[in-house]
């Protein structure tokens, strides 16, 4: 090889004799990582309490217990019940050193207490390392992470996860601020406005734990409300927690209370803040230097010190649903929480969901609503447009919009922002023959063809695969037609149609916060909708038999909730505020949306499903997985005397290149599932009985994994599932 081709810097052997030696002499001295794992091979154990009972980072139902490992003298100060510790997890019975178990794998945990003397007879595994001295879970916290478990058949593991923030060092060495004194009571403000809300402010000022449930006027005015609610707890001495579905509800709460409060009372806590300062915030809440908190989803377990008040806002939105296991609820979660610290409970919406109507039915909570003259003030006016007044439109069947609806749009641009609600995003989602109506569907993997932009252009939904030369399989015919159009199709006909006003968009893609005052029409998704300032002029609720023919229990209740939020963001009656429906007028949704009645419509959907037997009347567990493991599962379980098996039935397979859902099968296989109802008061047991065979499952599972035999398949469990069929 030539000099050309000889490495540039050398290699180790190249170095002179001195360096080497000087190399030696610095690893002799350097000390030893703090890190390291240890095995306090021969150490003298702490001379009080020597025993730390650790639950370990492992969320496999099977090893959901405490396990016990011996505390090394020189950790005895740090070890204290609340730490983060690592500890070898998995050492071998007979792997024993010097009076010490080893081997094993280095895993993460939490130290619960400090014991005297462990129930184990054998030599026990000593502590490798406290993480950090912050003692972060107490015994408050714990109690109500091993509630949540027990009720959704989970592990206290997986809970914490989703309990407790990951560790960030630096926040963690940054002292907290000094807890400011208890504002003083707030005035009622606007909660004047409902029945019982001035005596339910004035209630929590003086450190009562009244529980409502609060069916929110329209308008903007909930927030300002919420943070009144919370400044009277506040002044009580006690901590309040507000959980929210978006970061959206989540600012305006915060912009609320800091015009209430001032900066420095309440924290934060959102995964847009980043790990750094999020776990900052909640360490300000643990160490008690913040006594409020406001935040979504992941705010539910907060551990807010002397809670008194816990407030849901809208609790019917999806994203209150946890994914992870074992997928919690935020409202069982506050529920418990008002149960086990006895502090106030505040459920509020601008709609009404069945379960919380049923809080109301059997007393539990007492409803906060406004006298009908109230409502009647505050709403908007609301008008339909069904399948009649469609047929007799000549200008709708040349367009998509009603001659009503055209008329209410160029009323409202007179004087500001209309909104438009879509239920669908995209251009236009669905297409169908245009002589027979047969559905456009993908030759290769049979998903929904999808319009463009370009005319021409056909796209599959599932796989992206292009479509150039579509023709019917049941006519032959070549001409297609929009089943369903999207909103970015629905913003391009406003367009053309009001060539001089801007047109806007939010959903998926950009979601805005708010528009001006200014004329313009603003197409949004459901849930999206931004805050128009001053209020919209008039809304378009299109497309109402999407939501409404939905094959879901809630598809009505749902529906519902999404209009009503959407035409809480229009001016009131008095002021010109109209809101056009474009669905049938006589099903019980839209009449309730025409009466501005949620309450009405969630109490007779309540004892409706109270005959039948369905949630939240009864509980109810999803069971799902292959056929062969679903049916093996219902056989070993040992159900409750009362509990009735519902199926299995088949789920629909997911197709190719398609986002598969929490719990949905595998792309391409063929799963069940087997819904289990019991009656009220038999939620526990049934909720035990699968835990129980869940983790004698997942305990064969992993035996044979070990040995030669293939394991077992998996089987999801989900306690109270959302959607149902």
């Amino acid at each position: 090889m030539s000099s050309e081709n000889e490495p540039a810097g050398g290699g180790a052997d190249d170095a002179p004799p001195e360096q080497l030696a000087l190399i030696r002499e610095t690893v002799r001295r350097a000390k030893t990582p703090r890190a390291k794992p240890r095995t306090w091979r021969g150490a003298a154990l702490a001379k009080e309490r020597p025993v730390a009972r650790v639950l370990v980072d492992k969320g496999v139902l099977h090893l959901d217990r405490y396990f016990d490992y011996a505390v090394p003298e020189e950790l005895d100060g740090e070890a204290q019940p609340g730490v983060r510790v690592r500890v070898r997890f998995g050492a071998g019975r007979h792997r024993v050193r010097d009076g010490r178990r080893e081997g094993g794998g280095l895993i993460d945990g939490f130290l619960i207490e400090r014991l005297a003397e462990s129930d184990y007879s054998g030599p026990l595994a000593a502590l490798a390392q406290v993480v950090s001295p912050e003692r972060i879970l107490d015994e408050e916290l714990l109690g109500l992470v091993r509630a949540v478990a027990d009720r959704y058949a989970g592990s206290v593991a997986d809970v914490l996860q989703l309990a407790v923030p990951p560790r960030n060092a630096r926040a963690e060495k940054r002292p907290s601020p000094q807890p400011l004194p208890p504002p003083a009571p707030p005035e009622p403000g606007s909660w004047t406005r409902y029945e019982q809300g001035a005596a339910f402010v004035t209630a929590l000022a003086a450190g009562s734990a009244p529980r409502a449930v609060w069916n929110a006027l329209p308008g903007p005015q909930w927030a300002d409300e919420l943070a009144r609610a919370v400044t009277a707890t506040l002044a009580s001495g006690r901590g309040a927690l507000v959980v929210l579905p978006d970061g959206r509800a989540v600012a305006r709460v915060d912009a609320a209370l800091t015009a209430l409060l001032g900066e420095g009372r309440h924290a934060v806590l959102t995964a847009d803040a980043g790990p750094e300062k999020r776990y900052a915030q909640w360490l300000a809440v643990r160490r008690g230097a913040v006594r409020a908190v406001v935040g979504t989803r992941a705010a539910m377990f907060a551990p807010v010190r002397d809670l008194g008040l816990v407030a849901l806002w809208d609790d019917g939105d999806d994203s209150h649903s946890e994914p992870h296991a074992p997928q919690p609820h935020a409202r069982e979660v506050l529920l418990l929480r008002a149960a086990q610290d006895r502090c106030a409970f505040l459920l509020g919406a601008w709609s009404c969901t069945v379960d919380a109507a049923q809080l109301v039915e059997t007393g539990w909570a007492r409803p906060l609503v406004a006298a009908r003259e109230q409502v009647r003030a505050a709403a908007p006016l609301v008008r339909t447009v069904g399948d009649q007044d469609l047929a007799r439109d000549e200008a709708a069947r040349a367009a998509r919009l009603p001659s009503l609806a055209w008329q209410v749009v160029r009323d409202g641009l007179r004087h500001g922002p209309v909104l438009v609600q879509v239920p669908r995003r995209g251009y236009v989602p669905r297409m169908a023959c245009a002589a027979c109506r047969t559905p456009a569907r993908c030759r290769h993997c049979a998903g929904p063809l999808e319009g463009q932009e370009s005319a021409s252009a056909l796209r599959c939904g599932w796989c992206g695969r292009e479509e150039g030369d579509w023709h019917c399989p049941e006519c032959g015919g070549f001409r297609l037609r929009a089943q369903v159009v999207g909103a970015r199709r629905t913003a391009e006909e406003l367009g053309r149609a009001f060539p001089a006003v801007p047109v806007r968009t939010s959903g998926r893609e950009q979601v805005l916060d708010t528009v001006s005052q200014a004329p313009a029409l603003v197409v949004s998704t459901p849930g999206a909708e931004p805050v128009a300032e001053g209020g919209y002029t008039a809304a378009l609720l299109l497309d109402g038999w999407a939501m409404l023919g939905r094959p879901d229990l809630r598809a009505g209740e749902d529906a519902l909730r999404r209009w009503l939020a959407a035409a809480s963001l229009v001016r009131p009656q008095s002021a010109g505020g109209t809101v056009v429906a474009i669905a049938e007028p006589t099903l019980r949704p839209v009449q309730a949306l025409v009466r501005w009645d949620p309450v009405g419509h969630a109490v007779r959907e309540l004892g409706e499903r109270a005959e039948l037997g369905f949630p939240p009347v009864s509980r109810m567990a999803a069971v799902t997985g292959p056929p062969e493991a679903v049916a093996g599962f219902l056989r070993a379980v040992e159900l409750p005397g009362e509990a009735e098996v519902l199926g299995p039935v088949p789920l629909p397979v997911t197709a190719e290149g398609r986002p598969r859902r929490v719990g949905a099968p595998p792309p391409g296989e063929h799963w069940e599932r087997a819904l289990v109802r019991v009656p009220p008061g038999r939620g526990a047991a049934l909720a035990g009985a699968l835990k129980t065979a869940q983790a004698a499952r997942t305990a064969r599972t992993a035996r044979t994994a070990r040995g030669s035999r293939g394991s077992e398949e998996a089987v999801w469990v989900r306690i109270d599932p959302p959607d149902i069929g």
